[in-house]
């Protein structure tokens, strides 16, 4: 099976490389050209935008002319959108435009593209069958933490040396090898077919009437737009509450994915086991609350922000990791794409509402109060998984007492 999927791990870690330059050094870049906090949120949330109505479509597009051809036009948008980023400047010269109004277009046009992360995932579920699918997402999510380990370390340096510009264009190119790699290695892993049966948007919507399973998309809306929320404004209070620069917020942001891929890899499963999946996402979503409460006593990097980042790692991962399985177990077979595929909208609609919000709370009453909206957000979402767990505690004894009922009646009917 690794064997089979070699070249698009390798396409996958050259891409993430590269795309995880821009995620600690984008807020930096768009208020380097005067822009205010604000800004930064409508920026992310502009390419959430255009994620939420572009995907669909490319989804609906791959399953007919087949997942390569989708992933090279994806390819080429963020080539393109980065290459944009990297001259913005001279780019908006002859335009007789702001700088910022290139960066704004460049992310349309890579929000407009596709996006490689659903089509990859796609392509790796046709290519493996479905008792091996789990390994074989681990191995993409395994290239996931390990290019977002040397894509802002890599960023900071290009950065320090270089400036601003270089770090984009590098990106550029690292999406250009990716482009190629896909041309000439990548075979085409889905035939054309006229006679699927394809996902709708009714079908989306129909997943939050089952009571029980719209419990949990509710919260997992909550969950994501906390998260999206506060790595909206994380950097910009990194640099307004602790005075770090690019290059340190790069190497902490490094740091982060190599702590949140060894919970991913050695601790999600051993909690998972012992405590099951309710439990295991609520104690994750404590984490998140108390972390979220430690950031207005933020002050120094040691021991308030080591302390509030391994919160958020530790958190992120079981929060993620169980709250993923809920929906999927609650979900019968047949529903997995549709009920998956709702789960996955909620979070490009929380990257379009969560930024400008948490980025005008930085903006107007500064950084100790960066975490509130996420704090705020993850309460709820705890809250609601507390009240979860008891009710299926509830449910749970009902169940056994029905049993037990059952068997004594029968007991008391045998001559």
């Amino acid at each position: 099976m690794i064997r089979k999927l070699l070249p698009i791990l390798g396409v996958t870690f050259i891409d993430i490389v590269g795309f995880s330059m821009l995620i600690p050094m984008l807020p930096y870049f768009v208020t380097h050209f005067g822009a205010s906090a604000f800004v930064v949120g409508l920026l992310m949330a502009t390419f959430s935008l255009c994620q939420l109505v572009s995907a669909p479509l490319w989804g609906y597009i791959s399953d007919r002319v087949g997942r390569k051809m989708v992933l090279i036009i994806s390819q080429i948008g963020a080539t393109i959108g980065w290459a944009m980023l990297g001259l913005a400047p001279n780019i908006a010269v002859p335009l007789a435009v702001a700088p910022i109004a290139v960066v704004f277009a460049a992310r349309i046009v890579e929000g407009i593209s596709g996006g490689n992360i659903s089509i990859t995932q796609a392509y790796v579920a046709d290519l493996v069958a479905p008792k091996d699918r789990s390994r074989a997402f681990g191995l993409i999510g395994a290239m996931f933490a390990a290019g977002m380990v040397f894509g802002p370390a890599g960023g900071g340096l290009l950065y320090g040396k270089f400036g601003f510009a270089m770090p984009f264009l590098v990106a550029a190119g690292l999406q250009f090898v990716t482009l190629l790699l896909t041309i000439v290695m990548l075979p085409e892993s889905r035939a054309h077919r006229e006679d699927e049966e394809r996902l709708g948007f009714e079908a989306i919507l129909a997943s939050f009437h089952k009571p029980r399973l719209a419990r949990i998309l509710w919260q997992k809306l909550a969950i994501a737009l906390a998260l999206y929320g506060w790595f909206a404004v994380f950097a910009l209070f990194l640099q307004r509450q602790l005075n770090f620069t690019l290059t340190q917020s790069d190497y902490l942001f490094s740091g982060f994915a190599i702590f949140s891929a060894v919970m991913n890899a050695v601790v999600v499963g051993r909690v998972s086991a012992r405590l099951g999946d309710r439990a295991m996402s609520n104690v994750g979503l404590a984490c998140l609350v108390a972390g979220f409460a430690l950031v207005p006593f933020v002050h120094n990097v040691v021991p308030f922000l080591a302390l509030a980042m391994m919160l958020f790692g530790f958190g992120m991962a079981l929060t993620n990791t169980g709250i993923t399985a809920l929906i999927s177990n609650t979900a019968s077979d047949r529903e997995q794409g549709t009920v998956l595929g709702a789960s996955s909208s909620l979070d490009s609609l929380s990257g379009i509402l969560a930024p400008p919000v948490s980025t005008e709370i930085l903006g107007a009453f500064g950084p100790r109060f960066a975490g509130a909206e996420s704090l705020a957000l993850a309460a709820i979402a705890f809250g609601m998984g507390l009240r979860s767990a008891r009710g299926e505690r509830i449910s749970s004894r009902a169940g056994d007492g029905a049993v037990t009922l059952a068997r004594d009646i029968e007991m008391s009917e045998v001559p």
